[in-house]
């Protein structure tokens, strides 16, 4: 059975990272952030661990870090200030599964001989993962240090809108679309928007163009 999903874990993957990114445009208001989007984030992981299922040490690191986050998330419903006081562990976790996916996805492509929809797949959902290492990131940076990034217009008591829009500006940043509604006006922040807009750059420079080219050398 784990064997038939591994060959759609990239599928699995990406579908749960899109419901995470869009989902709020199918179920509206604070109930879709407060309960649906950790709930997403905890399947997400999941499918991660079927993409690393092939290495064990991995799976049980990511398992271990599945019942954080469920433990994490059931504290959250039962009181609102347990769950600000868990934050930072909450997003140290989602952290450190999304730069280990993300790695473990871009050597799974690397080393694909053949590019199919698999390698494609693996391609976009590991772009998407880059945009939620930064979301945490900033995420982070707004919570440590409250007022990094002007013109999010919105606080922690409205948890939808302010973690929309801090989303909205990693993918913006990731993107280096940068409309400017959204500023980093300290100096961590700013570097941060450094760091994120050169995380993109180098996924699409570089890592993209390797597999176009195998794409291209493999059709001829």
């Amino acid at each position: 059975m784990l064997d038939k999903l591994y060959l759609y874990r990239f599928e699995l993957f990406l579908s749960s990272q899109i419901a995470i990114l869009f989902g709020s445009l199918f179920v509206p208001g604070n109930f879709f952030e407060i309960v649906i989007s950790p709930l997403l984030f905890i399947a997400n992981l999941g499918a991660g661990i079927l993409l690393i299922s092939k290495k064990r040490k991995l799976m049980w690191l990511f398992i271990a870090l599945l019942m954080v986050l469920g433990i994490i998330f059931g504290i959250g419903l039962g009181d609102n200030e347990s769950n600000r006081s868990l934050s930072f562990l909450n997003m140290t976790t989602y952290f450190l599964f999304y730069g280990i996916v993300t790695l473990e996805i871009i050597k799974q492509i690397l080393k694909a001989k053949v590019v199919n929809k698999n390698v494609i797949f693996g391609l976009i959902s590991g772009y998407i993962s880059l945009g939620f290492i930064s979301f945490f990131i900033c995420l982070s940076i707004e919570m440590t240090y409250p007022g990094s990034f002007k013109g999010l217009a919105a606080t922690f008591d409205q948890p939808q809108l302010f973690t929309e829009r801090l989303m909205y500006y990693s993918y913006i940043t990731l993107m280096t679309i940068g409309y400017g509604e959204i500023v980093p006006i300290t100096s961590l922040a700013q570097k941060a928007a450094i760091l994120i807009g050169m995380m993109g750059q180098f996924y699409l420079v570089i890592l993209t163009a390797i597999i176009v080219g195998k794409y291209i050398n493999q059709d001829k």
